[in-house]
């Protein structure tokens, strides 16, 4: 009877501890509401969010197939398109699917890896893209300021080199977001107010300790955001330069449809305003269709 009592007594305090911190060790699946306050019109959202993915998958895949394909494209604005395409190819495939789920079929639940993979690669191939869009920026800097030289300053090793560093700083940036995550415990609700798992959102649900996971969330954006905007603006300035020189009370609901449309709407639109646009890609796309009979 001692021992019996004594085994109720040590094992309150045990299963208060193991309830506490249950979700940690058993990762549990979290619940995406998709986009709160427009849930009677998701169905209806879904839709030109469909239309769009469609668009970016198809518009990348044939930027890539095409600069891949043809050696005269091989100069550094269209392989910094191609890597912007594959970029953008990997950031909308895996935000859509999932976010497309939950509008339709209401596939609300997502497991507590594939959560941290998903956002992983979400805020990963964000700042990847981010970068490319500043080798771009450097590429007209150098094609407009130094149009002699731009062949020797961006030779295809450079290329290479730009490339691996883009790639590199976002996976080493990125790396410590779900390693850090996987050390806070979760003791309440697993709702998150989102279409697809973001950092801060899944961080707020923690009763943890999240101190270091904001810091480190912030810095990683300052430090993305902020010196690649700070590149891209200088680059255009000396563009401008040299040109010149010859001749807060929003609803919730919107931040999670902006937020969800900014992750879809420029992977759909980039093989338009940086492909067809450009007469060489525009050429080549004009004359697969037309050797299928498409056209």
């Amino acid at each position: 009877m001692i021992f019996v009592s004594f085994l109720s007594s040590f094992s309150k305090p045990l299963t208060m501890a193991l309830s506490n911190s249950s979700w940690r060790l058993l990762q549990p699946s979290f619940f995406l509401m998709g986009i709160p306050g427009l849930e009677e019109s998701q169905h209806w959202i879904a839709m030109p969010l469909s239309v769009l993915y469609l668009f970016a998958v198809m518009g990348n895949v044939t930027i890539i197939f095409i600069i891949w394909t043809d050696p005269s494209l091989h100069q550094p604005m269209y392989l910094f398109l191609a890597m912007l395409s594959g970029i953008d190819l990997v950031l909308a495939s895996s935000t859509a699917p999932k976010t497309l789920a939950v509008l339709l079929v209401h596939a609300h639940e997502i497991g507590y890896t594939v959560c941290l993979t998903q956002m992983f690669f979400i805020h990963a191939f964000s700042s990847m893209e981010s970068g490319v869009l500043v080798a771009m920026a450097l590429d007209r800097y150098v094609a407009i300021c130094h149009p002699l030289h731009h062949s020797t300053i961006l030779h295809p090793g450079i290329i290479g080199r730009i490339g691996m560093a883009v790639l590199v700083r976002g996976l080493l940036l990125l790396l410590p977001f779900p390693i850090l995550l996987r050390r806070l415990i979760f003791c309440q609700a697993t709702v998150i107010g989102h279409a697809y798992c973001e950092h801060m959102a899944v961080v707020k649900l923690a009763c943890s300790e999240t101190t270091v996971n904001r810091a480190y969330g912030l810095a990683v954006a300052l430090l993305v955001v902020g010196l690649d905007v700070v590149a891209i603006g200088i680059s255009y300035a000396f563009i401008l330069q040299t040109v010149l020189k010859f001749g807060h009370h929003v609803p919730h609901h919107v931040h999670v449809l902006l937020a969800t449309l900014y992750l879809l709407v420029p992977p759909a639109l980039n093989p338009l305003v940086y492909g067809v646009k450009t007469q060489q890609i525009r050429q080549r796309v004009l004359r697969v269709f037309s050797l299928k009979g498409w056209i």
